[in-house]
């Protein structure tokens, strides 16, 4: 069988930037599992996906406008100091989660100056380029429920 629309596959992978930085990896986890053609990957890698089969193994070289974008200056905000709740301090690198019209969001703080503090909300990778080493180990239709929920169930997936 190979990948198309609605499959379910199980691949293992190890994602590296373009300096070959080990960035993640399912190296000693079960396989990563979702439904093709669910926008469940980043557009890039699904897109490579597709028509392969079980045994494949290749390189899918995914350039940032289809993986995560660029980074964007608009998703860099200024906010004061006293909008931040708890007792940690706060400085560079902290990850921090807020909360956004759009619900919660992932931000990093990149500069805290005086009552300001510098957050920035492009995901982590946005403007890199991604390597991902991949080993396709299983692909299966998706049931009529699993079509209908929009996710896989069962091992790897969804629990109901």
């Amino acid at each position: 069988m190979n990948i198309t629309e609605n499959a379910v596959v199980q691949m293992h992978y190890k994602l590296t930037n373009k300096e070959g930085m080990l960035l993640d990896s399912s190296e000693g986890r079960e396989p990563l599992t979702y439904m093709h053609g669910k926008q469940m990957l980043i557009p890039g890698l699904e897109n490579q996906l597709n028509g392969k089969e079980v045994g494949n193994k290749f390189v899918a070289e995914v350039p940032a406008a289809e993986a995560y974008g660029q980074k964007s200056d608009e998703m860099i905000h200024i906010v004061p100091k006293e909008n931040f709740k708890g007792d940690g301090e706060l400085k560079p690198g902290l990850q921090i989660q807020i909360d956004t019209n759009q619900g919660q969001q992932m931000a990093i703080i990149t500069k805290v100056e005086g009552n300001d503090v510098t957050i920035d909300m492009n995901h982590p990778l946005a403007g890199m380029d991604l390597s991902f080493d991949v080993e396709i180990v299983d692909i299966r239709e998706a049931t009529k429920e699993e079509i209908e929920h929009g996710h896989v169930h069962g091992p790897g997936g969804h629990q109901h």
